[in-house]
């Protein structure tokens, strides 16, 4: 009985949450709903583990968002505009984190004189193995490396670039540039050089789903309790939001479309209302993936083909349904907040023909899977002898940074509701 209360408080918690934190992805509600049903999905050499820790699970799954408020570098792994790099399944992004980064990275200098020449490449080429496209030719100013400069390259910027991700600032070496195109040192008219990241602006979200898939795999290989249920509870967020189709559009709030708010409406007005009442959270089995890079990708997409009818479904619904039946006000934490009236909400769920329930139970299967490839790929250790993780002090001392860092700060970096 006890428990039963507590989850039922949990719950309304999180619902209270959810009203003020009404933009966040799947809503605070529905992170932590999705990665608590994910648990049931694993096999009994992790459940046990799993359940002893399932408040945590629960809880954590709202971390991400959190971080949001506390470093610009947590926002871009939450989207991906895919289609700002072309049309559907846009050949033009390479799958590959290092191959898209430094596809993407402008490289420049400033000359003595103060202009700025630009490093530009010819991409006319493709790999007859993959249909990637391949460099074949590297220019700046009056210097060229020609003949498929692609591993020299890739050798000049994993080096001296790469390393700088999370740094405000790239700085190139003007001797590495010429070192780059075979020059004497000092031969390039070079007062500094520079490197601009033009990738990550547009989100880095399946990038960044395989570095957490192998940071789990490996705090699974370690046994390190604490880490594997943090980066399991994260994991499942970042799941969470490569199955809703906003996540994967530069129309990612209906900006573009003079349909804002509609971020909201589809991922956290709609399962706040009738997850519960109508939503099947019972999805079967976690299944092992074999190649996380290509399901992770095959999922983002599998979202972005639905970007088109989030819109257009709501776009048609805001003519047919009466304008003064569309937005109600509710009462929340003490103030009158402006949302669509559940008829209406009900209205835009019934013509999506159950997509929102859809991409959750996609969300809890596809977490479950991650967690117990992550565990199968370690070796399957023993989970048994963990236990049900207490948060040491130093744990303890973050939550509540970051927990000051929500209540005081702005979120930093591109808002994605």
């Amino acid at each position: 009985m006890k428990r039963v209360l507590f989850i039922s408080c949990l719950f309304a918690g999180a619902a209270l949450m959810l009203s003020f934190y009404s933009g966040e992805d799947w809503g605070f509600w529905g992170h932590r709903r999705i990665n608590r049903m994910a648990v049931f999905t694993l096999p009994p050499e992790m459940i046990g583990f799993y359940k002893k820790n399932i408040e945590y699970i629960t809880e954590h799954a709202v971390d991400p968002d959190k971080r949001r408020y506390a470093t610009r570098h947590e926002a871009v792994r939450h989207y991906i505009d895919a289609d700002h790099w072309g049309e559907y399944p846009f050949p033009a992004l390479p799958r590959d984190w290092n191959d898209a980064l430094m596809k993407f990275t402008e490289v420049g200098l400033v000359t003595m004189a103060g202009d700025t020449l630009l490093l530009s490449r010819d991409t006319v080429a493709l790999n007859g193995d993959t249909g990637q496209e391949v460099f074949v030719a590297l220019h700046m100013g009056d210097y060229r490396v020609a003949a498929n400069y692609d591993r020299a390259y890739r050798g000049f910027f994993i080096k001296n670039i790469l390393p700088q991700y999370y740094e405000d600032e790239w700085v190139v070496d003007c001797d590495s540039l010429c070192a780059l195109f075979g020059i004497t040192p000092g031969s390039l008219d070079c007062q500094s050089a520079f490197a601009v990241d033009r990738l990550s602006e547009y989100g880095i979200l399946p990038y960044h789903l395989l570095a957490m898939q192998r940071r789990l795999t490996e705090a699974f290989r370690q046994k390190d309790e604490a880490r594997i249920l943090r980066l399991s509870a994260e994991m499942g967020h970042y799941i969470g939001d490569g199955n809703v189709p906003l996540h994967t559009t530069e129309n990612y709030n209906g900006q573009m479309t003079n349909q804002v708010g509609i971020h909201a409406f589809w991922e956290s007005r709609i399962p706040e209302l009738f997850a519960d009442k109508t939503f099947d959270y019972f999805v079967g089995k976690a299944e092992y993936i074999s190649r996380p890079k290509e399901y992770f990708w095959n999922m983002v997409l599998a979202s972005h083909a639905l970007v088109d009818s989030v819109l257009s479904i709501e776009r048609q619904l805001s003519i047919d349904f009466p304008a003064d039946k569309q937005y109600c006000y509710e009462e929340r934490l003490g103030q009158t907040i402006r949302t669509q009236c559940e008829d209406y909400a009900a209205a835009y769920n019934e013509r999506l023909s159950g997509m929102v329930e859809a991409r959750l139970r996609s969300s809890i299967q596809a977490i479950g899977s991650s967690w117990y490839t992550a565990w199968a790929d370690a070796g399957q250790p023993d989970l048994r002898a963990l236990g049900e993780h207490l948060p040491t002090l130093v744990e303890t001392q973050e939550m509540e940074e970051l927990e000051k860092q929500v209540r005081g700060g702005e979120k930093k970096g591109r808002p994605h509701e």
